[in-house]
């Protein structure tokens, strides 16, 4: 082996360029092998390869750097890494248009600029981390520039090498370089459009090829994100107290008030200049202390971004009284504080390290990419503009104010998080400004509702079917009480093809006795306008004769195969008809015995024939839904019909969400008192009182 890689070092050194890129050609796929490594730098190949980096051109050039990027990434060949090398490298990054060139010279910069703080020599020299880079970057100051477009390539695999190297580079200066001077690097990436093109990278379909850089670059703007909000608000800071000076300037509060000589009211103006902008107190770095820096950068580049807005909501908030004040200040903090806790921007760096696990499943890809993160400031200020939104058609007050967060907070996980990868901003942005407040107000029930199922479990199912329960004896009197009230049937015997013929034929009036064990009825040539007395109506059944009832009315999916009901499906017919069946009373039955809950039986049934006792016809849904679930729920039966069914769940669903809300009259009706009952005196019959909304 010693033999094999001595005269692949002598190749390297020949004369013959034809020579040397076959030797480096074969080098490039050996020199990853640890024990080849320290073989071949014995035998002086590393000298010779630094030679081929700064004077090759061509293939040799790029199978010398790809060589020599392997070599360091085994953690070899640092010693003969200085500013000559790294200077060569970052002209051929600047320079040079083949690609196979380029990935090997980012590559190696890669490692330089990842490399451990350590050892010996480097700590010596110092060739290492973001500043091994500054000489040679100050003499080809477009370097970023051209690193940026190169995200851009066709080529998946250089683009993948360029964002790995600006990675390298942002945490390095996360990492090791000054308070002020890692922000204007930042900055300055973030100037030559590095989270367009990274933002382009995540929506686009070749996602697979980038994910490990890309999802680095997520991590680290989630680090950017901590970094910023860990930064105290320091008014001692030239900077800071310049950003908040400039808030309070943008809010335009001095105009006006010096131009009328008004001094008194100049003053009784500042006492309140930082609570007027929406700050808790007159000391607001107090309120940073949650969200930092972060927090001031996000409300200064809503200012600054939206100065005219501010000043025109500044305007309109000073002609309400205090309470009905939107903080924006305040909101803009809340909002920052929302995004924060969506994008989880707490979560470690360790957590966000098993995500590579997850990379290799491509159906994984769209749950792990988070593209809205990179528009933190565009997020920003649409849920903020949200806030405002439904702080105003709420009619909030102050004292809602966790009420509105909730509310956004909510709107932020729909909105947000339902977002799917490739889903462009402007589209989440006109979302957030549209999503309608009823549907809103719909989510929370149903997340209150899951959250109290979570915590309660038990219990809640308990509350539940407690509510069920009462709501169906609530529904079984309402439908009974239409039995008790009387409807008017037509005769079913004119009533088979067409509905017309209704009109002409015989009606049939039937209801309930008020001790609820009879059914009263009689046929009539016409409606009767006028109340019918039960005395008026000739005929009665008696309801312990009955066995079953027959319809053709739809019955609930959910509820009818657990009835003893049985329903006959019918197509195109003209209307409802509801059929009692029963047994009719034998003379020889004990006529004293009453029937009491509807189970009692005379002594014949058993041999007698179930007949037709009674038949009614109806045009209308809603009067075979309450008389059909009427007679069965009189029967101790269940409810088979969509709309009987549909109120009970509507009444025990509102049943629970009044619990769970804890719905009051007012603070005096919690104390045990009563509310105050307006007087009538003085008012006609027109007038009425509104319980929840007042007079």
């Amino acid at each position: 082996m010693e033999n094999n890689i001595t005269e692949l070092v002598e190749r390297l050194g020949s004369d013959e360029d034809a020579v040397r890129k076959m030797a480096v050609f074969r080098l490039q796929s050996s020199i990853g092998d640890p024990s080849f490594a320290d073989i071949f730098i014995a035998e002086g190949g590393l000298t010779r390869l630094r030679y081929l980096i700064l004077h090759a051109s061509g293939n040799t050039l790029a199978y010398a750097l790809t060589s020599f990027a392997r070599l360091l990434e085994v953690d070899k060949g640092w010693e003969f890494v200085d500013q000559e090398v790294v200077e060569r490298i970052v002209e051929l990054i600047v320079t040079h248009p083949l690609v196979n060139i380029l990935r090997g010279a980012m590559s190696i910069l890669v490692s330089i600029v990842s490399h451990p703080h350590t050892g010996s020599r480097l700590s010596q020299s110092g060739i290492f981390g973001f500043r091994a880079l500054k000489p040679a970057i100050a003499i080809y100051p477009q370097f970023l520039e051209m690193l940026v477009n190169r995200l851009s390539s066709a080529d998946h695999a250089l683009c993948a090498n360029a964002l790995q190297l600006i990675n390298s580079l942002m945490r390095e200066s996360i990492t090791n370089e000054s308070e002020l001077d890692w922000p204007k690097f930042i900055q300055k990436l973030q100037d030559l459009g590095v989270i367009r093109a990274v933002y382009a990278l995540m929506q686009s379909s070749a996602l697979q090829d980038h994910a490990h850089p890309l999802i680095e670059f997520q991590s680290l703007t989630k680090v950017l994100l901590r970094k910023w909000r860990d930064i105290s608000l320091d008014l001692e800071k030239p900077e800071h107290r310049r950003a908040l000076k400039g808030i309070y300037l943008a809010s335009n509060s001095e105009r006006g008030l010096e131009d009328g000589n008004d001094v008194r009211r100049s003053r009784r103006h500042n006492s309140e200049k930082w609570r007027r902008l929406g700050f808790e107190s007159e000391s607001p770095a107090m309120q940073f202390e949650e969200m930092g820096f972060l927090g001031m950068m996000d409300l200064a580049d809503y200012i600054r971004n939206y100065q005219d807005e501010f000043q025109k909501t500044l305007l309109e908030q000073s002609t309400k009284p205090a309470q009905q004040r939107c903080p924006i200040a305040r909101a803009s903090l809340s909002v920052t504080q929302i995004l924060y806790e969506h994008f989880e921007v707490e979560k470690s760096e360790n957590e966000d390290a098993r995500s590579y696990l997850i990379i290799e499943s491509r159906s994984n890809l769209d749950k792990l990419f988070k593209p809205l993160l990179l528009h933190w400031t565009r997020l920003h200020v649409a849920t903020l503009h949200a806030f405002f939104r439904l702080w105003k058609i709420t009619g909030a007050e102050v004292e809602d104010y966790e009420k509105i967060v909730e509310l956004v907070r909510i709107l932020v996980e729909s909105v947000v998080g339902g977002a799917p990868r490739t889903k462009d901003v402007q589209d989440v942005e006109e979302d957030l400004a549209d999503f309608e407040y009823t549907r809103l107000r719909e989510l929370q029930m149903e997340l209150l509702e899951l959250t109290y199922e979570d915590v309660w479990g038990q219990h809640l199912r308990q509350v539940r079917e407690e509510l069920h329960h009462e709501s169906l004896q609530f529904v079984k009197e309402q439908r009974i009480r239409c039995l008790l009230r009387g409807a008017w049937f037509s005769d079913e015997s004119l009533n088979k093809t067409d509905i017309i013929a209704i009109t002409d034929s015989t009606w049939k009036f039937v209801q309930l006795s008020h001790n609820r064990r009879f059914l009263h009825f009689g046929c009539f040539s016409s409606i009767q306008s006028k109340a019918l007395e039960l005395d008026t109506l000739p005929e009665k059944l008696d309801l312990s004769l009955v066995s079953s009832v027959v319809s053709n009315i739809s019955a609930a999916p959910d509820d009818a195969s657990s009835s003893t009901v049985k329903s006959v499906s019918h197509l195109h017919v003209p209307s409802t008809k509801i059929t009692v069946h029963g047994y009719h009373k034998s003379t020889s039955s004990v006529e004293n015995s009453e029937p009491s809950d509807g189970h009692t039986r005379s002594a014949s049934k058993g041999t007698q024939k179930e007949t037709v006792l009674l038949s009614m016809c109806t045009q209308s849904p809603t009067v075979a839904s309450e008389w059909l679930d009427g007679l069965l729920m009189l029967l101790n039966q269940q409810p088979i019909t969509a709309e009987t069914n549909k109120l009970i769940n509507l009444v025990s669903n509102y049943g629970l969400k009044i619990r769970l809300l804890n719905v009051r009259f007012d603070d005096a009706a919690h104390a045990g008192e009563s509310p105050d009952v307006p007087s009538r005196e003085g008012l006609d019959n027109d007038y009425y009182y509104d319980v929840f909304g007042g007079t």
